[in-house]
């Protein structure tokens, strides 16, 4: 009796097993030999890594972070409509083997990549170099080689920024020339105000990325404050624990 109930749950074992190893679409896959994970799969696991916060972020600085790159899109996307629908305002000092259509899109992704670096700044891959990184992947990242070149970027953004919405206001161009009459701004009506509804975030971003640097800062040279010589904290933790 007892070898016939150990080769019945034998054979309910196998097919439970053969029923985990069946895939969505009906499929069987050797159990002891299992799929990768998907591309699907790969790709939120990644995302996830990307935007989860470390320990001691403040929910503002979350914010902060993700709403960085929002900042610098409406003004990609308006760009890469303008030149795309024909209604482009001029090539500018560009070369004769360069097209319009391809720079503005290659400046757009750029600009968008750019600001979502300051994600970083709340994310565990700007305190240690990715797994992707040759050479130095694992390894602690300094804190002044992220927060020198955040606080200059920061600087620079603030500056350009407010300075085109001052000359912007006064009808002049960042040299002090009279602005041209085929300046989006000088449409009038809906496309005006499309144009500066796109453009006007860009006067957060350095604000927002001076600020996450400054929380960065903080929060790095706090986690990796020197304990004083002969403290016993750690020990006294360790002894309650046990």
């Amino acid at each position: 009796m007892s070898t016939r109930t150990s080769h019945a749950d034998e054979a309910r074992t196998d097919r439970a097993r053969t029923d985990q190893a069946r895939t969505a679409d009906g499929t069987h896959v050797d159990a002891a030999h299992p799929q990768r994970p998907s591309l699907r799969d790969r790709l939120r696991a990644a995302w996830r890594t990307a935007h989860t916060p470390v320990p001691g972020v403040p929910r503002w600085a979350r914010g902060a972070a993700l709403a960085v790159p929002f900042t610098v899109l409406p003004s990609g996307l308006w760009r890469i409509a303008e030149v795309n629908g024909g209604s482009g305002h001029g090539t500018g000092d560009l070369p004769a083997w360069l097209p319009i259509e391809l720079y503005v899109v290659v400046l757009s992704l750029v600009s968008e990549l750019i600001a979502f670096t300051a994600v970083g700044l709340i994310a565990a891959w700007g305190e240690v170099w990715p797994r992707w990184t040759p050479v130095l992947r694992g390894r602690r990242i300094p804190p002044l080689a992220v927060v020198v070149p955040a606080a200059l970027g920061a600087l620079v953004l603030t500056t350009a920024w407010t300075a085109a919405a001052v000359t912007d206001l006064a009808d002049v161009t960042l040299r002090g020339d009279a602005i041209s009459p085929d300046y989006p701004g000088e449409a009038g009506g809906w496309p005006a105000v499309v144009f500066y509804l796109c453009y006007a975030p860009l006067l957060l971003w350095g604000p927002l990325l001076a600020a996450l640097t400054l929380s960065y800062h903080r929060r790095r040279r706090r986690t990796e404050r020197p304990r004083p010589q002969g403290s016993t904290e750690g020990v006294s933790a360790r002894a309650g624990r046990t």
